[in-house]
């Protein structure tokens, strides 16, 4: 990919994400389906993670499809703080996908 292709790529991206709203998840391949890249799930997590650590885009509302959260230790229990403070609840470590997943 061209350095031109991979910005345009994060920027799609980006726009889903600050489009989704705060109590809402999606999954990875949500996120790239929704920018145009499906079946792109892993592309999709490659470009969140060239987010600046500062970001204030809402990266905390992309899961896994299983609905648990993928980061390791510290960002994950962040990652639980941020959505727990928007209203998700986890049950054994798991989001109501069905109660909380974002379908626009």
């Amino acid at each position: 990919m061209s350095e031109e292709e991979i910005n345009n790529t994060l920027a799609r991206i980006c726009r889903v994400l600050a489009s989704i709203p705060s109590g809402h998840v999606v999954t990875y391949g949500d996120l790239a389906a929704m920018a145009g890249f499906p079946k792109g799930a892993r592309l999709a997590g490659q470009q969140l993670r060239k987010l600046p650590k500062d970001t204030k885009l809402p990266w905390h509302r992309v899961i896994n499809a299983q609905g648990r959260l993928s980061l390791p230790e510290p960002r994950a229990s962040y990652q639980r703080e941020l959505l727990q403070s928007e209203g998700v609840s986890f049950l054994k470590g798991r989001i109501d996908m069905a109660k909380y997943r974002w379908r626009p």
